[in-house]
């Protein structure tokens, strides 16, 4: 009997953890019990360098988040007019230096934060707790395009979904202000300038654009922030203040009546809304986007949006038709041909969007997973499909309320009056350029343009009557182009 009960006792004691079976050593033989000594000791010690390993790693962790804290104030400091407009190497240092740092915790916290969550669960941790870390990410959306390529139709996509911040052409304020001596430097220095303002806008610091509002706003209030009814965000309470006299304002708000724009409660609102979106047409290369891209604190989706280049060009003709006299009379009057600078202009502009597009489609690593590439006209002709495929991208679920303003505002019977309406027959209004566009001017766009026109499949017209005869299209199909 007193057999059995110790027999007992022994397999209890075995099957117990390891550290406990220590306590059945002298039970066994003389090599089993040098064998679980050695492996005791050989545990105690490993207990212990990894606690010095811990604490370690800890320090160096803190010792980086103190470096990289101090260069986001830095890089986050209001900043003079003239910094704004600075593009010295502090600059440059300043941003390297807080991104380098950034790029390098941020691997690692995401894998300690992995770890933790795993190890809190095994040892009995709840999960909730960490559901609310895992909380949907902030997107940042910027629509890339360049003007008269249905940008303000595509823009409304974006602004019409109420949990999206939606600027409306803010870097139009930095063209205006911002100028370079030579052709070269005005090109390169324009672009370093648009990219870091864009930068503070999608963080939500719109107390950058007063360096180039003008005139200068006064106690963070505007009257001239360009193109303000043309975002929601700026039109609705509490960024919509009441008018307590009346005042004039350059760009007010068309569904309701506001007092001149704080920049403050604009800065405030784009910090509650879930997202950002925003629409440049001044961004010409998107290689200049990369600091973006790699800015932890931003979790970037670039849209490239293209339009067949003769379609743009009779566009601006329409909206611009001052700019464009040369073309017309040369086209209709046999005049003096155009100005050789123009046709320049014209094939920089479509060298531009094809190496942007080229670089964007070979997937970097980058710019992987954070590219799209589409055509206007596949938006035109399937407007409800195309912005869901532009959601699904972008990470965000579209609301009916969006869906019903695309279906409205794509299926109107008459084009609105207007250079930037946003109410249109899309299907139809998307191909009427090749009724008025001059044969002679959609030969020189297919000249200087033809690489272009060949990424993005737009087939060139040999003749006047292929260029009019609408059975016969102007356009390859894609199935998902931009992931091609």
């Amino acid at each position: 009997m007193n057999g059995a009960k110790k027999s007992s006792t022994l397999q209890e004691k075995i099957n117990k953890p390891f550290f406990f079976a220590m306590d059945i050593m002298p039970n066994l033989p003389m090599d089993y019990r040098d064998i679980l000594r050695t492996v005791r000791m050989k545990a105690k010690y490993a207990l212990f360098l990894g606690f010095v390993v811990v604490l370690v790693i800890i320090e160096k962790e803190s010792k980086i988040i103190s470096k990289v804290s101090d260069s986001l104030n830095l890089k986050q400091a209001p900043q003079t007019a003239f910094e704004a407009n600075s593009t010295g190497t502090n600059v440059i240092y300043l941003e390297n230096g807080s991104l380098m740092s950034l790029n390098s915790l941020d691997p690692a916290f995401t894998q300690f934060r992995n770890k933790l969550v795993n190890d809190t669960l095994q040892y009995g941790g709840k999960q909730p707790f960490f559901d609310k870390l895992s909380k949907a990410p902030r997107r940042h959306i910027l629509l890339m395009a360049t003007t008269r390529t249905g940008s303000s139709f595509v823009g409304e996509f974006f602004n019409q979904q109420n949990n999206i911040f939606y600027l409306f052409e803010p870097l139009w304020h930095i063209e205006r202000t911002v100028s370079f001596e030579s052709v070269g430097a005005n090109a390169v220095g324009s672009a370093i300038v648009y990219r870091d303002v864009l930068q503070q806008l999608l963080l939500c610091d719109l107390h950058i654009l007063e360096s180039f509002i003008l005139p200068s706003p006064e106690n963070h209030l505007t009257r001239f922030m360009f193109r303000r009814g043309s975002s929601k965000s700026l039109c609705e309470e509490p960024v919509c203040t009441p008018i307590v006299k009346k005042v004039f304002e350059r760009y007010h708000c068309k569904s309701q009546r506001c007092a001149p724009l704080n920049m403050t409660l604009a800065m405030e609102g784009c910090l509650k809304k879930d997202h950002v979106a925003i629409k440049a047409v001044r961004i010409r290369q998107l290689e200049y986007l990369r600091t973006l891209v790699e800015d932890p604190r931003l979790d970037m989706r670039i849209i490239q949006l293209v339009r067949d280049p003769r379609a743009v060009l009779a566009s601006r003709m329409v909206a611009f038709t001052g700019k464009y006299d040369s073309w017309k009379k040369w086209a209709l009057e046999g005049a003096s041909p155009i100005p050789e600078d123009e046709v320049l202009k014209l094939k920089g502009n479509c060298e531009n969007i094809r190496m942007s597009a080229e670089l964007g489609l070979k997937q970097p690593n980058w710019l992987r997973g954070r590219y799209m590439l589409v055509r206007y006209e596949d938006i035109a002709k399937s407007p409800l499909q195309k912005a869901k495929e532009m959601y699904r991208f972008a990470g965000i679920s579209i609301t009916p309320q969006v869906e019903e303003w695309i279906v409205k505002n794509s299926q109107a019977s008459q084009d609105s009056n207007g250079i930037y309406s946003t109410q249109k027959n899309s299907s139809v209004q998307f191909e009427k350029w090749r009724y008025s566009i001059p044969f002679k001017l959609a030969q020189v766009v297919q000249n200087v343009c033809k690489p272009a026109m060949e990424l993005f499949g737009y087939k060139l017209a040999d003749d006047l009557e292929t260029l009019t005869n609408r059975s016969i299209s102007l356009l390859e199909e894609r199935v998902n182009f931009w992931l091609t």
